[in-house]
């Protein structure tokens, strides 16, 4: 099959398959006598491993480290349990974060009492002041993936 038809059979964008063989994540195709690439079945099935850990927030230095283990059946799966298990703590972490960014929203939006012109608006008051913070919060010093 050709790309545009992986693409629509693992509903990933073309671009995001390219960038998958160049991280080196997805191997590159055979090509063609066209130099078209030409996928198989193991594509899609790598394919949609990857997207499946991508789904979970993966990072992808986690989801190679993963890929290395699918591709060694005969290893001790103690360092995917490890890998997991630490990935399980990133996203505790994430969900701390967020309900501390929904504090802050909700605290943001009880300054508003009702809407009205925006020279009076408690909201953008708000933002105005807490702009000159120097600290930011948990949730605005993480970037998705990068754990």
């Amino acid at each position: 099959m050709k790309i545009g038809e992986l693409a629509s059979a693992t509903d990933t964008r073309v671009e995001t398959i390219r960038f998958y063989e160049r991280e080196g994540l997805l191997p590159e195709p055979k090509r063609s006598t066209a130099n078209y690439r030409v996928y198989t079945a193991a594509h899609v099935e790598r394919l949609a491993f990857i997207r499946n850990c991508r789904n979970l927030d993966m990072a992808l230095d986690e989801v190679r480290e993963l890929l290395r283990f699918k591709d060694a059946p005969g290893e001790d799966c103690a360092n995917v349990n490890a890998l997991l298990e630490e990935h399980i703590g990133h996203v505790s972490q994430r969900i701390r974060e967020l309900h501390v960014l929904e504090r802050e929203l909700r605290l943001l939006r009880a300054r508003c009492e009702r809407p009205g012109h925006g020279k009076d608006c408690g909201i953008l008051g708000g933002l105005e002041h807490s702009s000159g913070r120097t600290s930011k919060t948990p949730a605005q010093r993480h970037v998705r993936g990068t754990h």
